[in-house]
């Protein structure tokens, strides 16, 4: 999908961008994700799916595109994905329901089924 390679391209050119500019701003968030993103009391998998639905809550099509990556990396199946999109639907409401179309998208992209 073009938006979805966009999307990708838009977050890896402002990543670099920030991290040529030394932003220490920056440079802490990454800090933070790496952080926040590795195996402890729940393992990284489960706090991407975790954030996938909180993507979808919050509207943020780059972090459903990012998360729902990071979640079929760590071995999580379409079913599962599709499982934290719909506890984002729940915990949004309606507006849930339009984020989680960009989502759908990106789970087709990312399973090719």
């Amino acid at each position: 999908m073009k938006k979805l390679e966009e999307l990708s391209q838009k977050r890896k050119a402002s990543h670099t961008k920030l991290i040529s500019m030394k932003s220490k701003v920056y440079e802490k968030f990454i800090e933070m994700e790496q952080a926040t993103y590795t195996d402890g009391h729940l393992p990284k998998g489960i706090k991407e799916l975790i954030a996938v639905g909180i993507s979808v809550s919050i509207n943020c099509e780059s972090c459903m595109q990012w998360h729902i990556e990071q979640a079929a990396k760590a071995g999580h199946t379409q079913e599962q994905v599709l499982e934290a999109i719909e506890v984002g639907i729940e915990m949004s409401g309606g507006p849930g329901t339009v984020a989680a179309r960009f989502a759908l998208d990106v789970i087709e992209d990312v399973f090719k089924k």
